[in-house]
């Protein structure tokens, strides 16, 4: 026979049923974890010192220039021009000059990467910078019809001109993409392993990362037009 419980036994067990379970505390959300990207791109937190430095081996090497022969050009030593490139040393007004000479450029071409501008450059006619390159020693003149200060991309327009002493060069390689348009006279340039005969009028995109230059030279004194387009570094 089943026992019997007390009014008292009975109302404390319906009490110990009615009694809510207890709430268990809420989990806590995960720590954040920081996030971390792939990305190669140079930081834009340069200093001024670093800055200069890179745009000066960038002009450098768009020139095709040693550092001995851009330090002799600009009358420095070559430890003090290594010093300004890896931004070790902050340059003098005097030795910014210097270099902006030697590299055919403004000043202001060396501060880009801290000021944002719309660029415009005008060019008179006969009036480009007249730069020296390694075709110089082939008879080949370059003249720079403008120069872009800041932005990703880098654009040089060059009007060449070939002389009747002017003789053959076929090593140019470099950064980036080529643009030639004949003005006058007759050229065969090669790229790579291929010869493309050009006369007035003709043009020639290429990859400038493969060996190329005037093969033969038909009909002297020849102009052109090079514009060469490659990324800032």
């Amino acid at each position: 026979m089943a026992s019997r419980l007390t009014s008292k036994e009975l109302r404390a067990r319906t009490q110990t049923r009615k009694k809510p379970a207890a709430r268990s505390e809420p989990a806590k959300p995960p720590a954040p974890v920081a996030s971390v990207t792939g990305s190669n791109a140079p930081s834009t937190d340069l200093n001024l010192e670093a800055s200069i430095g890179r745009r000066v081996r960038a002009l450098r090497q768009r020139l095709q220039l040693t550092a001995t022969d851009l330090a002799a050009q600009a009358g420095l030593s070559p430890g003090m021009l290594s010093k300004i490139e890896n931004g070790g040393r902050p340059p003098r007004l005097s030795t910014l000059r210097a270099l902006a000479e030697a590299l055919h450029v403004p000043m202001t071409s060396f501060f880009a990467d801290f000021e944002e501008r719309r660029d415009c450059s005008f060019v008179p006619a006969g009036q480009g910078v007249r730069i020296e390159r390694r075709g110089t020693k082939a008879g080949h003149h370059y003249e720079l019809l403008g120069h872009s200060l800041a932005g990703d991309i880098v654009v040089e327009p060059y009007l060449i001109r070939l002389s009747k002493d002017a003789s053959t060069y076929t090593q140019f390689q470099h950064d980036g993409m080529e643009f030639i348009f004949m003005l006058t006279g007759k050229v065969v340039y090669r790229h790579a392993d291929k010869l493309y005969p050009l006369g007035p009028g003709d043009s020639l995109f290429f990859d400038a990362g493969a060996l190329h230059g005037p093969e033969e030279l038909v009909t002297t004194p020849m102009t052109y037009l090079s514009i060469i387009v490659y990324p800032r570094q």
